[in-house]
């Protein structure tokens, strides 16, 4: 099937951001069962921006040669910084929020291994942020936190 409009790399845009979707949408989705702040929403927005930034910096790079795809993913990582840092606050003499910000950040960085096409990072990146959230934390509250909670 021939599409006048649609090329094989605009079909590949189409699949990558699919793909980023789906995988920033499987770790949001575990956040908003977690009822967290950022949940199905913002982790699917952040993996489908970087994963465009990300094609956008190479297709950038193919029309100048020589230019460097580094620096937009550069500003990508430093801008998501300020995203995760927005999570992180201070209530009675904890911090909260620090899961949230590093799942933001690996978020965005399964965005843009999509959009430079390393699937295998960024699904089994995705696996493993899965189970640190779901997984790891059973077993801290199971073995770690049920000090705390005998004394």
């Amino acid at each position: 099937m021939n599409i006048p409009f649609l090329n094989l790399n605009d079909i590949q845009i189409m699949t990558n951001l699919v793909l980023a979707l789906a995988l920033g949408g499987l770790i949001g989705y575990f956040r908003e069962k977690e009822r967290k702040v950022a949940g199905l929403r913002t982790h699917t927005l952040v993996a489908i921006g970087s994963c465009l930034a990300m094609q956008m910096s190479i297709y950038m790079a193919q029309l100048a040669p020589g230019g460097d795809p580094g620096r937009i993913a550069a500003g990508v990582v430093a801008g998501i910084g300020f995203l995760g840092a927005g999570a992180i606050f201070q209530a009675g003499g904890s911090v909260i929020g620090l899961t949230t910000a590093a799942s933001i950040w690996g978020a965005s960085m399964i965005g843009m291994a999509v959009g430079c096409n390393f699937y295998m990072g960024a699904i089994a990146a995705t696996v493993f942020i899965l189970f640190t959230l779901q997984i790891l934390r059973e077993v801290e509250h199971k073995y770690i936190h049920k000090e705390h909670r005998n004394e």
